[in-house]
């Protein structure tokens, strides 16, 4: 969980910075439109302004003005020209002191178009506009001017033409200054309303645009969690994945070599989960890889990391645990994972297979341990133990095993396979009892291959199958032959559990059987317990049906194993091979000793013989003959060698005794 809070906290901040850059962004927009829309309603006020100025100078200059210098001695024309008479002067004195009084008028100037003031408000006949502005030349030519003066105060400055009412032609130029504040501030109001509508309005758009800019960074931030979620969990399960597994472990183990920790790294897979697809479907195995791991998960720690690899396969991280702890965890996960589950109505029980490689102890790359975890779990399932730690040794498994299986389908096919043939003898006569067949390679380059080269890949690839059909063959081939040359030996093949777990086994059996014209009596099929507890039911219908053939079925390795009782029970079981780990010191250990007795007795009860493994002494063998046991096979009598071999060379000379 401490990762989750790790990855989610950098994704809140990113989500934080994109979203202030964002809005950022998008007021930047937002603000340059209110400061364009405020400018304009100010220029409008403005223009507004002089407006009102011009109006209220054409108002002036029609009312009071050309009226005031309409008089019968002279022309309004003449009067700007040549100078104001007595009689107007008092006339636009008059008319113009109630505006000047109230203060609707500042300042008042009647000037002719050469710039001369024939007439002002306060008496005098200098000052005012230059006739060069602008504003004085359009006044002359009849346009009207207002302007804005800022000083002390602001002030609005008027060139009006006069025209005279009678001709309506312009006679001079009316210059008025005209009080500012009451339009001011009736603009301010106005921009201020305006200020507060745009505003309010460009407030409302941000808050549209922030919510947006908000929705939209928390939806990326989603999608960007989610495609990451993706990328790194498997999508059944919701454990991280293989590439999240790897780049977790790797962070690891780089802590761990800088600061010596111990922990472990460990594969696990399902066994027999291809039955559970193929008995009750896929949806049924997804809901199995469901719950397996969730009953996995109830059982890690914190800092534990649980991953699916795909299909039925785990990995497991155990950081800062020892030997002893990694394998007490594993095997709480193995109890708790074999316990009784319901799957479309049909309750079964589920196994699993661990391996475990310890760092530093079987090193600290990641590559290294996961090779070394999966060596250990495969031993696992060719042995007894649901967990196993790597033992140390050359690992065979994976790159090697894919060329050995590559090679061994070439091999079946150019016939490079050969067969050895070690003894069984009657503890009682020192008689050769039986033979086994054990298969060798006879590899091109690397020259004679035991067994353990080859076949465990076999076993794992599915190969085991084909395999074990050609060593029947030959092996049925060669016992006719040296029974025609007169040594009538009971002939043992060792089977796996894929070999009983093909329906078609039986039929094949016997089919060889009848090819050969070998008796069904004098064979006798090899079973390990793993085999007997792997599938009950189907393990179990396949031997009968053997058995229904007269063919005899061996119980190898007995001892090692978990079989119960129950497993042998109703089977038709001719012998049980007592395990070699047990017959090494049974002359000197009483527990050894114990077991085999019991295991002897075991054997009687049911029926069949008991055959002892790994006999190499004859302190051993003459232990093995007082306790009762029937048969026994091991480098005391005779090594694996081919057929003609064993038929011309003597027997130990402790083999009788």
């Amino acid at each position: 969980m401490s990762l989750r809070r790790a990855r989610r906290r950098p994704r809140a901040r990113t989500s934080s910075r994109l979203f202030a850059t964002y809005a950022a962004a998008s007021l930047v927009p937002v603000m340059a439109l209110g400061a364009v829309m405020l400018q304009g309603y100010q220029h409008d006020a403005a223009e507004q302004g002089r407006a009102q100025g011009l109006a209220q100078a054409a108002v002036i200059a029609e009312m009071a003005i050309a009226p005031a210098l309409n008089s019968g001695e002279t022309t309004p024309s003449e009067g700007v020209t040549e100078g104001l008479t007595t009689a107007q002067l008092d006339r636009m004195q008059a008319a113009t002191e109630h505006a000047v009084f109230r203060g609707s008028v500042l300042k008042l100037r009647l000037r002719s178009f050469t710039g001369r003031v024939v007439f002002s408000d306060d008496g005098s006949t200098s000052g005012g506009v230059p006739t060069s502005d602008p504003d004085f030349r359009a006044a002359a030519a009849g346009g009207s001017r207002a302007t804005v003066i800022s000083g002390r105060t602001e002030v609005i400055r008027v060139l009006q033409p006069l025209v005279a009412s009678a001709s309506g032609q312009s006679v001079g130029v009316l210059e008025l200054y005209l009080p500012y504040q009451s339009i001011a501030e009736q603009s301010h109001a106005q921009v201020s309303r305006a200020w507060w509508r745009v505003g309010g309005a460009l407030a409302a758009l941000y808050l549209v645009l922030a919510v947006l800019a908000w929705s939209t960074t928390r939806s990326l931030s989603r999608y960007a969690a989610r495609q990451e979620y993706q990328a790194t969990h498997d999508a059944l399960t919701g454990l991280p994945n293989r590439a999240a597994f790897r780049a977790r472990a790797e962070q690891e183990l780089k802590a761990a070599a800088r600061g010596g920790d111990t922990g472990a790294v460990v594969l696990a897979d399902l066994n027999r989960f291809k039955e559970v697809n193929d008995t009750l479907g896929h949806h049924a195995g997804d809901e199995l890889l469901r719950e397996v791991s969730a009953r996995m998960r109830a059982c890690l720690g914190t800092n534990d990391v649980l991953a699916r690899l795909g299909g039925d396969e785990f990995a497991l991280l155990l950081p800062g645990r020892d030997r002893a702890e990694a394998v007490a965890l594993l095997e709480q996960l193995s109890d708790r994972i074999s316990d009784e589950m319901v799957l479309d109505g049909v309750p079964l029980s589920i196994e699993a297979s661990f391996g475990a490689a310890l760092y530093p102890e079987h090193g600290m790359n990641l590559h290294d341990l996961k090779q070394r975890a999966d060596s250990a779990m495969y031993q696992g399932k060719r042995g007894t133990a649901n967990v196993v730690v790597y033992a140390g040794g050359e690992t065979g498994h994976p790159h090697q095993w894919l060329v050995v299986q590559a090679e061994l389908r070439h091999a079946l096919e150019r016939d490079e396979l050969v067969l050895f043939y070690q003894p069984k003898i009657a503890v009682a006569s020192g008689e050769i009892s039986g033979v086994e067949a054990l298969v060798r390679w006879q590899h091109p380059h690397r020259g004679l291959l035991p067994p353990g080269e080859f076949l465990p890949a076999a076993e794992h690839s599915g190969l085991i199958v084909p395999l074990t059909e050609w060593v029947l063959r030959r092996a049925l081939a060669d016992q006719t032959t040296w029974t025609e040359q007169g040594h009538d030996w009971p002939l043992s093949v060792n089977v796996s559990a894929r070999n009983l777990e093909v329906p078609d086994f039986p039929r094949y059996v016997r089919d060889v059987l009848a090819a050969t014209g070998a008796a069904p009596h004098r064979l006798t099929l090899e079973v390990t317990e793993t085999a007997l507890a792997s599938d009950k039911g189907t393990v179990a219908r396949t031997l009968t049906e053997l058995g229904e053939l007269g063919v005899g079925i061996s119980v190898d390795d007995f001892g090692t194993g978990y079989t119960s009782l129950s497993h042998l029970r109703g089977l038709p079981i001719t012998e049980i091979k007592i395990d070699r780990a047990f017959v090494a010191d049974v002359a000197r250990d009483p527990q050894s000793q114990a077991i085999v007795r019991s295991v002897i007795e075991l054997a009687h009860g049911l029926g069949s013989r008991a055959t002892a493994e790994g006999v190499e002494t004859v302190e051993v063998s003459e232990w093995l003959a007082a306790a009762g046991c029937d048969e026994a096979q091991g480098y005391l009598f005779g090594r694996p060698a081919p057929w003609p071999q064993i038929a011309g060379a003597p027997l130990s000379e402790g083999a009788g005794r």
